[in-house]
């Protein structure tokens, strides 16, 4: 067991020369880097458990009611934590009560659809702040390295040594890179849980209008029918 123990020292050890190389602008990157992965593995979770991925639950209930078999839909729909097929299944059950008019099943459909991308698009804004602030905050650091670099070439005089300046350089660019290494991943899952978010959101306006189109045959697109985007965060 020697092995485990000398790697975890020797990384902690690296871990500490960086944080004295850079000071607080790696700290501060290093914080934000531990708030991005508590975010990715935070929706990596949240996504497998909604079975985002699942399009065929929602599409195949949305066939069945428009084939007129709103039971065996309901019965698909059950249990399915897919945000689509949850919206899906309360517009079902609001159109096969008639007095119930079409507008306000419209409407509750659209209040439900966007609470269920509300929730998927939780705590994605400071995942995309972080990815946006991490570049600059390591360039900030970079700045401030240089000035720091430079006043010590000033000090030394006539003294100065190339090891003086390539010492001072790349403790400056250091901030740099982690700022670079702690976006690129956050910019990627951003990117990615964006697109699934769009994805849903697509399928619930798809599920939906279609079954509001089943319940009234003939009836043309109007303004107010359900409508998502996938916008903001």
């Amino acid at each position: 067991m020697p092995a485990p123990s000398l790697s975890a020292t020797a990384a902690l050890d690296t871990l500490l020369r960086l944080v004295g190389a850079g000071g607080t602008v790696i700290v501060l990157l290093l914080l934000a880097s531990l708030v991005a992965v508590t975010i990715v593995l935070l929706k990596l979770w949240q996504f497998r458990s909604a079975r985002i991925a699942d399009h065929a639950t929602p599409r195949d209930a949305a066939e069945l009611y428009a084939r007129g078999e709103p039971r065996a839909a309901l019965e698909l729909l059950e249990g399915s934590p897919h945000p689509a097929a949850r919206v899906l299944e309360r517009t079902i059950t609001a159109c096969r009560d008639p007095r119930v008019p079409a507008e306000h099943v419209r409407e509750e459909a659209a209040r439900l659809g966007a609470d269920s991308l509300e929730k998927l698009r939780s705590h994605l804004r400071a995942l995309e702040v972080i990815a946006t602030l991490a570049p600059l905050l390591g360039l900030f650091g970079t700045v401030l390295g240089m000035i720091e670099a430079f006043r010590e070439l000033e000090l030394a005089g006539s003294q100065v040594s190339p090891a003086l300046l390539s010492g001072g350089i790349w403790k400056a660019l250091l901030t740099t890179a982690v700022g670079l290494a702690v976006a690129m991943p956050a910019v990627v899952f951003l990117n990615w849980f964006e697109r699934r978010v769009e994805r849903v959101a697509h399928e619930i306006e798809f599920t939906v209008s279609r079954v509001l189109t089943a319940r009234a045959p003939g009836r043309t697109r109007e303004a107010g029918d359900v409508s998502f985007t996938a916008t903001g965060a």
